[in-house]
């Protein structure tokens, strides 16, 4: 495996429910290596969102280590959690989270504001990354202009403005038509080509399938961790249709 970029250590989450107490991981071991593309999968209650807000810094697990990049994540303070979130990992979901006054290049500027970058800069990055994810002619649009495909390339952009080491995708294809999703999971081999590491969080077959490395959970565990060997390639699926 590539140099380590995630770690995970006997990590261990459990929500206080009154006088009951719900275990959702019960003591995930897993080391994602850099430029890794890896799939996420597990049926709903199975714990992958949990992990999934774990990876991405936006909970912290109630025992056991998680290193990033080799820092460890446990000793962040608040700040610094804030500043890996928008650094180091690129966030992409379901519902696209896109702010509906706002343009799309607007949108995807919005993490450069939190990097202190200058207006101009900001507009030139941000209009530099949505030619790169083909929607140079509608980055004045707003959301609501937009196909639920334009809206997700918009979202893919806003991820990777920042030049993150990882982009967390959850569910990335989920609102989306087949064609469409095709499309996205396209682009996120073109991201993956570049030199990101990329992990998608899915209960879709299907979407797993355009992994390298398929990691299945069950019950707050890690049921298998595989190699794929039914790589897909969604420019050969998109071609057919």
């Amino acid at each position: 495996m590539a140099t380590a970029i995630i770690e995970l250590h006997g990590i261990r989450k459990a929500y206080d429910l009154g006088k009951m107490k719900l275990e959702v991981l019960k003591g995930i071991d897993l080391v994602i290596g850099k430029n890794e593309y890896v799939a996420i999968m597990g049926p709903s209650g199975s714990g992958k969102s949990t992990l999934m807000n774990i990876l991405g810094c936006l909970d912290k697990p109630t025992s056991g280590s998680y290193v990033l990049n080799n820092r460890k994540v446990s000793s962040m303070t608040e700040n610094e959690l804030a500043e890996v979130r928008n650094k180091e990992i690129g966030f992409v979901f379901q519902t696209f989270n896109l702010l509906a006054r706002l343009t799309a290049v607007e949108n995807v500027a919005l993490p450069l504001i939190y990097a202190a970058r200058k207006k101009q800069e900001r507009v030139r990055m941000a209009e530099d990354i949505l030619q790169a994810v083909g929607l140079g002619h509608r980055m004045n649009h707003k959301p609501n202009e937009l196909s639920g495909g334009e809206r997700q390339r918009v979202a893919v952009a806003r991820a990777l403005v920042n030049g993150p080491s990882i982009i967390l995708a959850d569910e990335p294809t989920g609102n989306l038509d087949t064609r469409t999703s095709y499309e996205i999971m396209e682009l996120f081999e073109e991201i993956h080509q570049q030199g990101n590491t990329v992990i998608l969080v899915t209960h879709e077959e299907d979407i797993a399938r355009y992994a390298k490395r398929i990691i299945r959970i069950r019950d707050g565990e890690i049921e298998r961790d595989e190699v794929n060997e039914n790589k897909l390639d969604p420019t050969e699926l998109k071609n057919k249709l």
